[in-house]
């Protein structure tokens, strides 16, 4: 299964039924604290390192640097170590990268108390969405897929630690690896099943006993496009339609309903699906959709184009200003 649209049949008939209502405009809200500029630099780092491809020295450097940062704001921090087949049935590392900001000695309550905030950070190890077949056997820099919502992520856990401490949303931040690798289009064996999203699999079947300490998820995923539009997707109002309005509502008030748009897009294949189906606590996925591109995502996607010049200090600051807004309420 791609990480792209899933065309199945009933999914769509499904789909053509739902019907979108918009949400009340209640009084404008107060935006949280977010600086844009301090998230386009953590991507800009990450970018620096090179392709954090797993099993890559730019990989292991940039999980020092992540996990150093996210430190740095008063986060514990561990990193997961674990492995799962891969598309080829072998078996591939993971490293996820958990930081725990609040009273971590409350997880024991049982008590849906926590936020989940996500995305990925590796990289895809091929480019193969290139037209020039050569290329599709390069890796990806990865600025918008897996580091946008990184360093959305990383300035999120920055504000939180400005924060009074009574006003602090009790947060975990993971960083899931090896979400892009998934089987390549040029790859002529039989596929396998979930060969995407390696490392929220992982976290899911082992977090299965603090699964209900969660609140709900937000998984950030190529959340940093010039053009960027978030829609709706179907699998997230499928598993977590309150989240989901509670979001977009909250961008509305914003004023980034240019940004998040009311209307349902087809389901994808991200970490979220693994959250909800796993885990089963109620996850949604913040990511670029855009419905006149054939596959739905940016020209760039899985491209050596997914560079620094394809990610907008404006998109980050609606994104982020959302979700931040959206988590103290």
């Amino acid at each position: 299964m791609r990480k792209c649209f899933v065309f199945c049949i009933a999914l769509c008939l499904s789909l053509s039924a739902c019907t979108s209502h918009p949400t009340p405009q209640n009084s404008p809200i107060v935006a949280a604290s977010f600086s844009a500029d301090s998230a386009y630099s953590y991507i800009a780092e990450q970018v620096r390192f090179g392709a954090r491809v797993p099993g890559s020295e730019a990989h292991e450097m940039c999980a020092y640097y992540l996990c150093e940062r996210l430190r740095d704001f008063g986060a514990v921090v561990e990193i997961e170590q674990g492995s799962l087949p891969n598309y080829e049935g072998k078996s591939q590392q993971i490293f996820n990268i958990v930081a725990r900001m609040g009273d971590v000695a409350a997880d024991s309550t049982g008590r849906r108390t926590k936020i989940l905030l996500c995305a990925h950070w590796d990289c895809r190890p091929w480019a193969d969405q290139e037209d020039d077949y050569d290329k599709r056997f390069t890796p990806v820099t990865g600025a918008n897929d897996g580091a946008s919502g990184v360093g959305v992520l990383l300035e999120i856990a920055r504000q939180i630690s400005l924060m009074p401490e009574e006003r602090r949303p009790r947060v975990d931040i993971v960083l899931f690896d090896c979400e892009d690798m998934g089987t390549p289009t040029f790859f002529t064996g039989k596929e396998r099943e979930n060969t995407w999203c390696l490392g929220s699999q992982l976290w899911a079947k082992r977090h299965l006993s603090e699964a209900a300490t969660y609140k709900y998820g937000i998984l950030l995923d190529m959340i940093g496009s010039p053009d960027a539009t978030f829609y709706k997707e179907y699998v997230s109002m499928q598993f977590a339609p309150e989240q989901v309005n509670r979001v977009w509502n909250t961008a509305s008030k914003l004023g980034y309903a240019a940004y998040f748009k009311n209307e349902l897009s087809y389901p994808i294949t991200d970490d979220h699906y693994y959250i909800n189906t796993i885990a089963g606590i109620p996850c949604i996925d913040i990511i670029h959709y855009d419905p006149h591109n054939e596959n739905g995502f940016a020209h760039y996607w899985h491209t050596q184009t997914d560079d620094m010049r394809n990610i907008a200090r404006e998109s980050l600051d609606a994104v982020g200003k959302t979700v931040l807004t959206a988590i103290q309420k």
